[in-house]
């Protein structure tokens, strides 16, 4: 038998304690990068104050690093999934992680804004490798049956990520200002793409056999798979997420404040329940996933009730605890769904081309980072936060509408295309 990098040449011995064993450190691995992925992202806004001082200029221009970040993602995480699919996941992740070490070390330590902002364009690079070779490993290692849990685990770590940044960035900043909380950061990612190369043996240097996709019935592949229906699609229904969630992260504490007169305190702690009950919602939503086949439901029913949460926060003045609690299980159930939009793509994605279709699909992320604050900061300058609500729960039902009227996919299952990948 080769090389254990190699999922292919691994028996096909389903449920043994070898094969769950080599799962777990998997899934680990995965999650490490994913959330120092997260850390790279959050690593700015709670320095925007320093960093703006630091060098003299708006907040404006300061937030031309993200747009940099953003810009840059966008239109090369596509390219980066074909890069996957092609060079293989494990070593796009580890460059990846290695390449955002070097563009937060320079935004630390190099001299003159314009610098900072080209550093920020560089993470925005590294940024896009993650997702295409996050899902294009789980899909190529993990069982059918746990790959809904799996998926769930990952974006749990995202989530943690970005929970623990602000407080982790601001503790490093205050002993070490903020070029130290950047150092930081920095060396995090270098320390996982040192364990990757470590202990990355269990990852797949490859995510398919060669020829798989000749033999996976000639499903389509490369532009003409990401510019088929259920893909665009997925596309849609990856920007309308984005939207909705900008809208509600970004602008639920100055939004309820200016339309219900909601004390900041009480605003701040209702969004912290919703971040935080959406992070523990992607654990149950990974259980949900793998126990039913029918993810548009799944979707269908917690979109339902995270637009009803969006419609009451801009029409009805509750107390704070009925606030916290309304957020707290829109929270809960924006969690839920994540697995299942995961699963979703999977289910129209063929064999050896996860890192191209999801790295794709994610672009609507990054699109709906771009657009969400133009749109909702223009509304807030002119007075309409109400509309912010309306229009985030406008974007949660159209994500509802390409969810449930996604055509079925066939029954070429995946648990088969994942034993022969094994």
């Amino acid at each position: 038998m080769s090389s254990t990098s190699d999922p292919f040449d691994v028996p096909l011995s389903v449920g043994t304690d070898r094969e769950r064993g080599r799962e777990i450190k998997v899934i680990a691995l995965i999650a490490i990068a994913h959330f120092v992925s997260h850390v790279h992202i959050m690593l700015l806004p709670p320095l925007f104050g320093e960093v703006r001082e630091a060098f003299g200029v708006s907040y404006i221009q300061i937030g031309l690093a993200l747009t940099a970040f953003n810009v840059v993602s966008a239109l090369l995480q596509t390219p980066a999934g074909f890069m996957v699919d092609r060079v293989g996941p494990r070593a796009m992740l580890t460059g990846g992680l290695l390449l955002g070490t070097v563009a937060v070390v320079a935004a630390a330590m190099l001299p003159g804004y314009w610098t900072f902002v080209i550093a920020y364009g560089v993470l925005g690079l590294a940024n896009t490798v993650y997702h295409p070779a996050d899902y294009s490993i789980l899909s190529a290692t993990i069982d059918h049956r746990r790959i809904g849990k799996a998926f769930s685990i990952h974006t749990f770590a995202g989530y943690l990520g970005s929970g623990i940044t602000p407080a982790l960035v601001l503790a490093c900043a205050a002993i070490w200002g903020w070029r130290g909380g950047f150092l930081v950061a920095a060396g995090l990612s270098f320390a996982t793409a040192m364990l990757l190369i470590v202990a990355g043996s269990v990852l797949p240097r490859i995510s398919h056999k060669p020829g798989q996709q000749a033999a996976a019935g000639g499903a389509k592949v490369g532009l003409d798979l990401l510019l088929s229906g259920p893909v665009l699609r997925n596309l849609l229904f990856f920007f309308c997420l984005a939207m909705a969630n900008g809208g509600i992260q970004t602008f639920t504490v100055v939004g309820m404040g200016e339309i219900h007169g909601t004390p900041f305190s009480v605003a701040n702690v209702a969004l912290s329940g919703f971040l935080l009950c959406s992070a523990f919602g992607v654990l149950v939503g990974g259980i949900i996933a793998d126990r039913t086949p029918h993810h548009e439901r799944v979707a269908a029913v917690g979109f339902a009730c995270t637009s009803t949460m969006a419609i009451l926060m801009a029409w009805v003045n509750m107390p704070a605890a009925a606030l916290i609690v309304l957020m707290s299980v829109g929270g809960l159930l924006n969690g839920i769904i994540q697995p299942s939009r995961d699963m979703m793509v999977r289910a129209v994605t063929p064999p050896g081309s996860f890192g191209k279709v999801f790295g794709f699909v994610s672009t609507g992320f990054n699109l709906g980072g771009m657009v969400a604050p133009l749109l909702f900061g223009f509304l807030m300058d002119q007075h309409e936060p109400r509309a912010i609500f309306m229009i985030v729960a406008g974007f949660i039902l159209l994500a509802l509408v390409t969810a449930i009227t996604r055509t079925k996919p066939q029954s070429t299952p995946h648990g088969l295309a994942d034993t022969s990948a094994r």
